[in-house]
Parts: C-alpha cells; sequence; structure tokens
C-alpha cells in the first residue's frame, strides 16, 4: 500500500480506529476518500454515494462498539468505507469481481455485515428486528439503520417507522440526506425534507428543546412521552411546520453537517444515551471531496474507469474497459 496512508495502513479494525485520538479523525476521513478514489478509478464501482459518506462512517465505527453494535446500511451504495474500515482494505480490489468482495454489505463476508443489502428502503425494518431483539435479551446492544432520502422513498421504509414505537427499542435512524438516489430525488418526501432542513424558525425550537433531553433521562416513560407529544405539538402551532417522525412519535434531531466528523461523533455518544427511537438528519453532498463527481452527481453514481488526476473517464471498449455494456447501448 502507498506510504500516503500513513494512517489508514494500521487500521485494520474498527478497533484500531477507535485507539486513535479524535484530533486524528479529519486526516483519517482524507485518507480513506483518497483510498477509494485510487480504488475505484481503476476498479469501477459506485462511487459518489461512498466519498459521500466518508465522515459518517469514520464517526459510526469511533463512536459505536461495532461489531456487538449492529450498523444497517440501506442499498449498500454507500457502504465501500464501511468494507474498508472492518478489515478488507487490502483486499478491496477485488470489489466486486469474481471470488473477490460483495459490492454490497454481505452477512456471509464479514461480522460487520449486520445485514445482506442490495434492495432499498429496507434498513428501519431490519435494525428496529435487532433493536428490539436486544432490549428482550437485555442487551445493552445499539442498532443503527443507515438510510438515504431516495431509499426513505420506498415503502418498507414507512412500515419500519410504523413499527418503530409498538415496542420498546433504542433504534437510531440516520436519515442521509443528499438530495439523491442514482438521479436528482423528485416528489413530496424531497420537498418535505428540503423544507424541515431551510426552515429557521423550526430549526431554532428544535435546538432549544434539545438542550432539555438530558434531563429527561431522569424521568419515567410517562412523564417522557407526555413531554415529547407536547413538545411535537408545541412546535408545529408555533412554527406551522409539522414534523413527520415526530408525528410517529420518534424523536428528530437535526439536520447536522454530515462531513463534521467530530461533530458527529459527539452527537452520536449523546443520541446512544437516550432511551426510545430517533432519528438523526444529516446533510452530506454525494461525491464530496472529488470535484467532478461533485458537479455531475448523476453521471459519477458509477463511472466506470477514470482518471483520478483529471477526471476523464475511459471509455468502455477502449484499452482497458472492456467491451460496451448492453444497457449502455440499450439506453
Amino acid at each position: 500500500m502507498s506510504g500516503e496512508f500513513s494512517l489508514l495502513n494500521y487500521i485494520n479494525t474498527p478497533d484500531d480506529l477507535r485507539k486513535l485520538e479524535r484530533t486524528q479523525l479529519t486526516d483519517v476521513c482524507a485518507e480513506l476518500r483518497q483510498f477509494i478514489i485510487d480504488e475505484v478509478s481503476c476498479n469501477p464501482g459506485h462511487f459518489g454515494a461512498s466519498l459521500g459518506t466518508v465522515e459518517l462512517t469514520v464517526a459510526l465505527h469511533y463512536a459505536f462498539n461495532t461489531p456487538y453494535d449492529r450498523l444497517v446500511w440501506d442499498v449498500g451504495h454507500q457502504a465501500y468505507g464501511h468494507k474498508i474500515l472492518t478489515g478488507r482494505r487490502d483486499i478491496f480490489h477485488t470489489n466486486r469481481k469474481i471470488n473477490g468482495l460483495s459490492g454490497f454489505p454481505k452477512r456471509e463476508e464479514s461480522e460487520y455485515d449486520a445485514f445482506g443489502v442490495g434492495h432499498s428502503s429496507t434498513s428501519i425494518s431490519a435494525a428496529l428486528g435487532m433493536a428490539i431483539a436486544a432490549q428482550k435479551n437485555n442487551e445493552n446492544r445499539q442498532a443503527v439503520a443507515i438510510i438515504g432520502d431516495g431509499a426513505f422513498t420506498g415503502g418498507m421504509a414507512f412500515e419500519g417507522l410504523n413499527n418503530a414505537t409498538v415496542f420498546p427499542n433504542n433504534l437510531l435512524i440516520i436519515l442521509n440526506d443528499n438530495e439523491m438516489a442514482i438521479s436528482p430525488n423528485v416528489g413530496g418526501i424531497r420537498e418535505y425534507l428540503v423544507d424541515i432542513a431551510t426552515s429557521k424558525t423550526y430549526n431554532k425550537f428544535r435546538s432549544e428543546f434539545a438542550k432539555v433531553l438530558g434531563k429527561m433521562q431522569l424521568m419515567g416513560k410517562e412523564e417522557k412521552e407526555l413531554i415529547q407529544k407536547f413538545n411535537n405539538n408545541l412546535k408545529s402551532l408555533i412554527t406551522k411546520q409539522s414534523n413527520l417522525f415526530e408525528g410517529f412519535n420518534i424523536r428528530y434531531f437535526g439536520p447536522v453537517d454530515g462531513h463534521d466528523v467530530g461533530y458527529l461523533v459527539d452527537v452520536f455518544n449523546d443520541l446512544k444515551a437516550l432511551d426510545g427511537p430517533k432519528v438523526l438528519h444529516i446533510k452530506t453532498k454525494k461525491g464530496k471531496g472529488f470535484g467532478p463527481a461533485e458537479l455531475a452527481q448523476t453521471e459519477w453514481h458509477a463511472p466506470g474507469k477514470f482518471d483520478k488526476i483529471t477526471g476523464q473517464k475511459i471509455k468502455r471498449g477502449s484499452k482497458g474497459q472492456g467491451p460496451v455494456k448492453y444497457q449502455e447501448v440499450f439506453g
């Protein structure tokens, strides 16, 4: 491996990551992002989504005790950083190749892959089952669903939300909002997330109330539920901005900067101490850190081979790129 990865070279498991100082996490993110660029430029795969979740991935594995704590990645397009940090760095060049790594999280491949994915919108239901099981078994085990705003539009995501408060659990849902699926998102959910992310009045009120949450740990279950419902209704009245998640009686936090790794670690540590299901809404940029991918996010979802310096794509059918794909001709 290249000597430029002075930290990443020594991270073979998340335990190694957690031995680092908090101040080193920004450098880990920079190295992890560059490693993804290096690898995917010559071994094609899902590119933009994984670049956008670098800070999120590092913060999750730093704050949570994986693999005991469960991370469930929706779809799996964004999970390359997760694979690299969980013992598969040196074989990542086999990604999506015969007898190599799967392009998605796969339970048979690693104990860190808590759920096999590939289809969208399944993460909330899967992680909810894990969270309920942990409660029933009296295990201090966290379950986290990481779902993008594109996958969130799928019906299964809403079924998961609908069931999230039926049984006691400490599920954490991270809504990774980059306003993109493979293509730009459209529809009512997109408009809703834009509205709530840009409502200064709503978010000011939410921030003030967040200061009270710590004190809620000293209260009984019924007191907490009454205060939460009162808070939800009062915010709706004052701001004229309803909150979908709080309508399900799921605590909502955010939106926060999904590229501030240190702040994400702080938030995760705070949320681990709160009982009950909750949603953390983070804002990220698909293709973060690679200029061409930031400017043309749809084209760089899975770009094929490219020059990592110039960003010039290597056309299929040219030397080293392989034959033109059927779907490219058909499209």
